[in-house]
């Protein structure tokens, strides 16, 4: 059984999605803020986090902060806030969240994005295939990526999309594409959302961020692995 963890200072939403969540099998834990949702995560390890934004004690972008610096902090997460300015869903992915959506939100979508979530996040056995080029290798049995002989961390979105970049070198992908298989589905979403994993994975990835070696910027289209 999957561990879900809702973090949300309002009783009602925790109830309702502990509720919908419940009924489709999980196993759902709850917290109020991000200091009582540090203390879960670290006795319980959750298999995803659907974390509010604005909540008193800790928000959600500083324990998100918190918890991605943490050992085993790989569980995907889905930021659910009320606000809806483009600086606040950057700042999130920035952060390491997985998907941004804003309240007021379908319980019933919801689900179906943290099943979709799961399943990408090696929550259920993908297909064994590794992948290399240069000095990456990315293997999507493990859900690994190791660059020369480091190993990298990288969110499930980032695994996600830099699978997909490397599975076709050299193929121009658009955002709308890369949406499609960070997320799993086509949805009104903020594009920049891809621009902002792109820097995240680069700057993992790359020797030099400033001239990348590995995923090139293809200017008005989107991005592309670079060929052989």
């Amino acid at each position: 059984m999957k561990v879900i963890l809702i973090v949300d200072d309002e009783e009602r939403v925790r109830a309702l999605l502990r509720e919908y969540l419940s009924r489709e099998g999980f196993q759902v834990l709850t917290a109020g803020d991000g200091h009582e949702a540090l203390g879960v995560v670290r006795r319980n390890r959750p298999d995803l986090i659907i974390l509010d934004v604005m909540m008193p004690v800790m928000d959600g972008y500083e324990f998100l902060r918190r918890y991605r610096a943490e050992a085993h902090a790989a569980a995907p997460v889905i930021m659910l806030t009320a606000r809806v300015e483009d600086a606040d869903a950057v700042l999130g992915l920035e952060l390491g969240a997985d998907e941004y959506v804003t309240k007021p939100f379908s319980p019933r979508v919801l689900v179906a994005r943290v099943r979709a979530m799961l399943r990408r996040s090696g929550m259920q056995p993908p297909r064994a295939e590794v992948l290399r080029a240069a000095d990456i290798v990315l293997d999507r049995a493990t859900r690994q990526v190791v660059v020369g002989e480091r190993s990298v961390d990288l969110t499930p979105s980032e695994f996600d999309l830099l699978s997909a970049l490397m599975a076709a070198p050299g193929r121009v992908f658009s955002r709308p594409e890369l949406l499609a298989e960070v997320q799993g589905i086509v949805y009104e979403g903020y594009e920049r959302t891809i621009d902002v994993h792109i820097r995240n994975v680069r700057a993992k990835i790359e020797p030099d961020t400033r001239h990348p070696r590995y995923i090139e910027t293809v200017y008005g289209v989107g991005y592309r692995f670079a060929a052989e």
